[in-house]
């Protein structure tokens, strides 16, 4: 393949399948910010949670099979991370009505941010460009207090990842605490 077939080949990957852009965050990076509404209206910015962990996960739609299992988990996992002083927060292309009727529907604890244009997913390289149609990917990252990068999921099994999540957690905040002194 010429030069030009190369660039064309990469210019439609990047457009239609959506991949991760050469800029990936890695951990140790600030994380990017944000400003979103939750499924009531409410709006969060990570700034807010200014002080504690965070687990962001973005997901690819409401009421659909993995994404109910994935959020589901972490809320079944819910007072073990709040144990360990961790904000969840779930984050899709969906619109607060959508939000509302999934949280409702499965009792989940957490806000579910709408990033209905996807500059959110964006930004965290996790958004999926089919052409016509975009949604997040189903990526994770955990934020430190300082608002760093703690660490990146890009491979996720809804079934196993909220136990993951507790287990890196409790080694990260170990890692973390020694490190602070």
């Amino acid at each position: 393949m010429n030069g030009r077939g190369r660039t064309l080949l990469a210019v439609f990957l990047a457009c239609f399948l959506g991949g991760p852009s050469a800029d990936e965050l890695a951990p140790g990076q600030p994380a990017p910010g944000f400003r979103l509404p939750d499924q009531n209206g409410a709006m969060h910015g990570l700034s807010d949670y200014r002080g504690r962990w965070v687990v962001l996960y973005f997901y690819p739609k409401d009421d659909t099979p993995g994404c109910t299992e994935e959020a589901c988990r972490f809320r079944d996992d819910i007072l073990r991370l709040e144990e360990l002083g961790v904000q969840v927060l779930g984050a899709s292309l969906d619109d607060r009505d959508s939000h509302a009727e999934f949280a409702d529907k499965h009792g989940l604890p957490f806000p579910l941010l709408s990033d209905a244009g996807g500059a959110v997913a964006a930004s965290y390289g996790s958004l999926r460009n089919l052409g016509i149609m975009k949604m997040a990917r189903r990526h994770t990252f955990i934020i430190d207090p300082e608002g760093r990068i703690a660490k990146i999921y890009r491979k996720v099994s809804p079934k196993d990842h909220s136990e993951q999540i507790v287990g890196d957690l409790k080694e990260l905040q170990r890692t973390h605490a020694a490190a602070s002194g």
